[in-house]
């Protein structure tokens, strides 16, 4: 149970950058400005063909959501290893920037994880063929490569992610993360895994300040 719970923990230091996705050029650093996409000539593409390609390469309103993310971060976390466990605490900081003429951010978590150094890299982005948010996360705890795709309510200012992640004793482990922003500086993220009787609860809980 505990390093099935200690997985979850390691995912959702991976998927807490996706939690500022949700609002729109917000950072004190201003992301690099989206290359506009030159499409070359090939043979046996048309102009059809080609304004569909530029379409598909070329950032739009759905990547600038990400500039929310980029700049310094620390975090403050919670985790519980079972519904009526009690909560541990760590903290952490997060160095997240635009890549590929805004295409995509790159993010660096640091911190500790059960008292021993934690580093996870990610890569974020928006997906113009699948219309949803994509991302990729590794870190040193763990061999795998971790995906999970999200959907962003302008509305709400809320992000709604599910992925899976693996474990050596479950195997592939579905999670749900739900993420507010309260404000620029400030974002929560709560993440959702199943318990040994496979019902839901909160297992982590991340607030995110922007570092000044």
């Amino acid at each position: 149970m505990m390093i099935k719970s200690f997985k979850n923990i390691v995912v959702a230091l991976g998927f807490v950058g996706i939690a500022a996705l949700a609002m729109p050029v917000l950072a004190q650093d201003p992301a690099p400005k989206a290359a506009e996409v030159q499409m070359p000539s090939a043979p046996g593409m048309d102009e059809a063909m080609m304004a569909k390609m530029k379409e598909y390469s070329t950032p739009n309103e759905n990547h600038k959501v990400l500039d929310h993310f980029v700049g310094s971060w620390e975090y403050s976390l919670k985790w519980w290893m079972s519904p009526d466990a009690p909560a541990e605490e760590s903290t952490g900081a997060n160095e997240v920037k635009s890549i590929l003429g805004g295409r995509f951010i790159e993010q660096i978590t640091t911190g500790t994880m059960m008292k021993q150094p934690f580093e996870g890299r990610g890569i974020i982005g928006f997906d113009n063929l699948k219309k949803e948010y994509t991302s990729i996360w590794i870190d040193n705890m763990a061999t795998g490569v971790m995906v999970a795709s999200a959907s962003y309510d302008l509305v709400a200012k809320t992000l709604t992610e599910k992925g899976n992640f693996s474990c050596p004793f479950n195997g592939q482990m579905p999670f749900r993360a739900v993420t507010k922003i309260i404000d620029e500086d400030t974002h929560l993220y709560e993440m959702y895994t199943n318990d040994k009787n496979g019902k839901e609860f909160k297992s982590m809980e991340i607030t995110y300040k922007r570092k000044k």
